[in-house]
């Protein structure tokens, strides 16, 4: 999965974020401690967030605020979440391989491990 640039990159301060978000800033660094949002850090040790980090903090906000999910619940859903887009992407691109195989052939498998993937179309 390939992002732009300047959406990965550390452009704002804390306070800037707290201020577009309507939060704290300790809980910015809440969710830092807790190892749900990672912000840049400068040589003078300042946060720096990027707009990815933002997102990511929409989400939490959206998780906690309006589904109720405790911090280490939205801890469990964004691992998982990043498994998820993992795991799409490797399916992605063995379609990707399955329709070019121009034998008859209707499945392809792939050996990354001791596991077999099998993909059928």
């Amino acid at each position: 999965m390939s992002l732009d640039k300047s959406y990965c990159e550390p452009v704002y301060l804390i306070s800037e974020v707290a201020t577009i978000l309507d939060i704290h800033p300790q809980t910015l660094r809440q969710y830092e401690r807790e190892g749900l949002v990672l912000p840049s850090r400068t040589s003078g040790k300042i946060r720096q967030y990027s707009q990815e980090n933002i997102d990511t903090i929409k989400s939490i906000l959206v998780l906690t605020r309006v589904d109720g999910v405790n911090l280490a619940g939205v801890s469990m859903i964004l691992k998982l979440k990043t498994k998820i887009d993992i795991l799409e992407d490797i399916v992605s691109k063995h379609e990707e391989e399955l329709s070019k195989n121009t034998t008859n052939s209707k499945a392809l498998v792939v050996t990354t491990s001791q596991f077999d993937i099998v993909i059928y179309e």
